[in-house]
C-alpha cells in the first residue's frame, strides 16, 4: 500500500508541474487572492460578525500584532479539487448515468461555477447572491464562502497530462473494477497533482495580505481577477488554451518515461489494469528499437461507433490482413495525444496507398470524451481520414494490455503485434519500423523520402554507433563546446579544436529554438561520429557544405519541411570528424546514425 500511495503521490506531482497544469495556474492564483486582506491591529482574541449568515453569527479568531489572519482559502480551493477529481474520475460515468445526465454535464458545469466566481468578483453584490446558499454549510465554508466548492467545480475542469497512473485510474473507473488500492491510487494522485496548485494558491493569498500596493487597490484586483476568471472559462469551453499546450515543448517528458519505463511501476499497477489482458503482448518491450514478435494483434470489440469507414461499419483486423496495421490509442483532450496526431497524419497521407492503415482507438480519460458528438468534432477538426473506433468502456483498451495516452501498436501483414510505443517521442524510430514492415510486406514497394523530423537511419547501426543527435533546446543532447543553449535568442557558439567522440560543437551565430536550431550569417557545425550513415534533419530554405577531411566536399541544397538529408554512405562504420557549413536561414533538428 506504501509504494502505491509513493507511485500515485509521484505521478501526481509531475503532472502538477506539466505543461497541462497551465491554464489551470491563473485561475489558481486569483482564486487565492480573494481572501482576507486587512491586518489586525493588537494581539487579541476577536469577535466578528460573519457576514451574511443566517443568524448573524459570530466567527473567532486569533490574530497578531502586525500579522495578517490565517487565510484557510488555498486549502479549501484544493481540497474541493482534489475530493471532486478523485470522485469523478472514478465514479463519473456511474453518477451521471443514474441521473439521466448527459457525459459533458460535469465539464460544463465546472465551466459554470467558474464563470459565476468571476463575474462575483467584478461585482460584489451578485458575489454575496452567489454564495448565498453555501452560508449553511458552515463546517465547509465558515470562511471564504464557496471557496470549496469553486475546487469541486474546479475539479471537473481539470484535465491532466496523461500517464499511466492515470491510466490505471480510469481504467478501473470505466470498467467498473474500484478497490481500495484504486482508491489508494486516485487519491493519492490527486493530492500530488494539486500540490503545485496548493502553492499558487497561497502564493495569491500571500501577496493579497502583504503587498501594500495590492491592499491599496483591492478593486482593481479584483475586478482584473474575475475578468480573467471568464476568459479563462471561454478559453477552456472553446479548447483555445489547448492550442498553447500543444505548441509547449514536454519538458516533463523525460521523468515522466522514466516512471512508465519502471518495473516496480508498471507491477504495481498492472492488477488496477487487469489480468484478462493477451499474455502474448508481454513479449514486446515498449519502446523497444527493434521489431519483435508479440503475438496475435486482439481483435477490435466493445465499440459503440466508428467513424471515417464505409456507412460508419466497424474495422476488422481480419479485413485488414495484408496491411501494415498502426493502432493508436488517443484521447481527444488529451495534449499528449494532440502533440503526436500531426505525425500520424504525415505518416497517413505518406504511406496510406502503399500498404499502411492507421486505426485510432479513441479510449476516453473523462465523462465528456464518451459524447459521440464531441469525439466527431474532434475528429473534423484535427484532419483525421483514417478510421477511428470509440472505446467508451475501454474494452479493446484491456485487450491491449495498453497503459498509456497515447500509444501505438505496430501490426505487421500477417496480424502480429512487432512493436509497441507508450507516450510521445521516438517518431523517426517509429517511422522507421513502419518502413521496415512495409518492405518486409511488399519488398518491391518504393517508399518516399521519411517524412518526420525526428527520423533515424534506415539502417540500425552496429554495436559503438554514435546516438541519435538532438541539436535544440529541449531535447539537446552531445554539445561539447563554447556556448550555451539559450531558447528564442541568436547565441554565439565556438567550435572545438579538438572534438571529443560522438559530440558536436556550433560555431558563428546560431537563432535557438525548443525544436531546432537555426543558421544566421557565419553559422558552421563540428561533428564526430563513428557510423556508416549519417543523416541530418534540416528544414527551411539555403545549403550545407560538407567537409570531410581526405574527402572532396559536398553540397546539399534544403528546401521546405523538415527532412532527412544523407551526409554519409559508407560500406563500412568509420570514426571521422566533420565540419559542417550553414547559408543563412537553415534549421538544424537532429543528427542520426547507421
Amino acid at each position: 500500500m506504501v509504494t502505491l500511495a509513493f507511485i500515485g503521490l509521484l505521478g501526481g506531482l509531475i503532472t502538477g508541474v506539466s505543461p497541462c497544469v497551465l491554464p489551470m495556474l491563473p485561475i489558481i492564483f486569483f482564486a487565492g487572492t480573494a481572501g482576507k486582506t486587512a491586518t489586525a491591529p493588537a494581539t487579541k482574541r476577536t469577535r466578528k460578525a460573519a457576514a451574511g449568515t443566517p443568524d448573524g453569527g459570530l466567527l473567532v479568531e486569533e490574530v497578531e500584532a502586525g500579522k495578517p489572519p490565517r487565510d484557510s482559502r488555498p486549502l479549501k480551493i484544493i481540497a474541493g479539487i482534489v475530493v471532486s477529481f478523485s470522485l469523478f474520475t472514478l465514479a463519473g460515468s456511474v453518477i451521471l448515468s443514474a441521473l439521466g445526465l448527459p457525459d459533458s454535464f460535469l465539464r460544463w458545469g465546472g465551466l459554470t461555477i467558474l464563470t459565476l466566481v468571476g463575474i462575483g468578483l467584478i461585482f460584489p453584490a451578485i458575489g454575496h447572491w452567489i454564495e448565498k446558499p453555501f452560508y449553511r454549510l458552515p463546517k465547509i465554508n465558515r470562511n471564504n464562502n464557496g471557496a470549496f466548492v469553486l475546487g469541486l467545480g474546479l475539479g471537473t475542469l481539470y484535465v491532466p497530462c496523461a500517464g499511466p497512473v492515470l491510466a490505471a485510474i480510469t481504467v478501473a473507473g470505466a470498467t467498473g473494477n474500484v478497490g481500495w488500492r484504486t482508491v489508494v491510487l486516485t487519491v493519492t494522485f490527486a493530492m500530488g497533482a494539486a500540490l503545485p496548485l496548493l502553492i499558487f494558491a497561497s502564493a495569491g493569498s500571500r501577496i493579497s495580505q502583504r503587498v501594500k500596493a495590492y491592499r491599496n487597490h483591492q478593486k482593481g484586483f479584483r475586478i482584473g481577477g474575475g475578468i480573467v476568471m471568464i476568459a479563462l472559462a471561454i478559453a477552456l469551453a472553446f479548447n483555445i488554451t489547448d492550442v498553447i499546450q500543444r505548441s509547449l515543448p514536454s519538458y516533463t517528458g523525460g521523468i515522466e518515461k522514466k516512471v512508465a519505463d519502471s518495473k516496480t511501476v508498471q507491477g504495481a499497477l498492472a492488477p488496477a489494469i487487469g489480468n484478462n489482458a493477451s499474455a502474448d503482448l508481454a513479449k514486446c518491450t515498449p519502446g523497444a528499437a527493434e521489431l519483435a514478435f508479440c503475438g496475435a494483434a486482439p481483435e477490435f470489440r466493445g465499440t459503440q461507433k466508428w467513424f471515417n469507414t464505409r456507412g460508419g461499419q466497424p474495422a476488422t483486423l481480419g479485413a485488414l490482413r495484408g496491411k501494415v496495421v498502426l493502432v493508436d490509442f488517443w484521447a481527444y483532450s488529451c495534449i499528449n495525444c494532440q502533440r503526436a496526431t500531426p505525425h500520424l497524419l504525415a505518416w497517413d497521407k505518406a504511406y496510406r496507398a502503399l500498404g499502411l492503415e492507421i486505426v485510432g482507438i479513441h479510449s476516453p480519460e473523462f465523462a465528456f470524451e464518451k459524447s459521440a458528438g464531441n469525439l466527431d468534432a474532434a475528429v473534423r477538426k484535427e484532419g483525421i481520414a483514417y478510421p477511428v473506433g470509440q472505446d467508451n468502456n475501454l474494452t479493446t483498451w484491456t485487450a491491449y494490455r495498453n497503459q498509456y495516452w497515447p500509444a501505438k501498436y505496430l501490426v505487421d501483414a500477417t496480424g502480429t503485434v512487432r512493436s509497441i510505443k507508450f507516450g510521445e517521442g521516438s517518431y523517426g524510430q517509429t517511422e522507421n519500423q513502419i518502413r521496415q514492415l512495409l518492405k518486409d510486406a511488399n519488398p518491391t514497394v518504393q517508399l518516399p523520402a521519411p517524412v518526420d523530423g525526428a527520423v533515424k537511419a534506415d539502417t540500425i547501426g552496429a554495436a559503438g554507433t554514435t546516438p541519435e543527435t538532438y541539436l535544440a533546446y529541449s531535447r539537446s543532447a552531445n554539445l561539447s563546446g563554447t556556448g550555451k543553449l539559450t531558447p528564442n535568442k541568436t547565441v554565439a557558439f565556438g567550435l572545438n579544436p579538438a572534438q571529443p567522440d560522438d559530440t558536436y560543437s556550433l560555431g558563428g551565430n546560431w537563432a535557438v529554438g525548443t525544436q531546432s536550431v537555426t543558421s544566421t550569417k557565419g553559422s558552421t557545425a563540428k561533428l564526430n561520429f563513428n557510423a556508416a550513415k549519417v543523416f541530418h534533419v534540416l528544414s527551411g530554405e539555403g545549403t550545407v557544405t560538407v567537409s570531410i577531411p581526405g574527402e572532396a566536399d559536398k553540397t546539399i541544397t534544403v528546401s521546405g519541411t523538415p527532412n532527412a538529408y544523407q551526409l554519409v554512405d559508407k560500406p563500412g562504420q568509420e570514426r571521422k570528424t566533420m565540419t559542417l557549413t550553414y547559408s543563412p536561414g537553415v534549421s538544424a533538428f537532429t543528427f542520426s546514425f547507421g
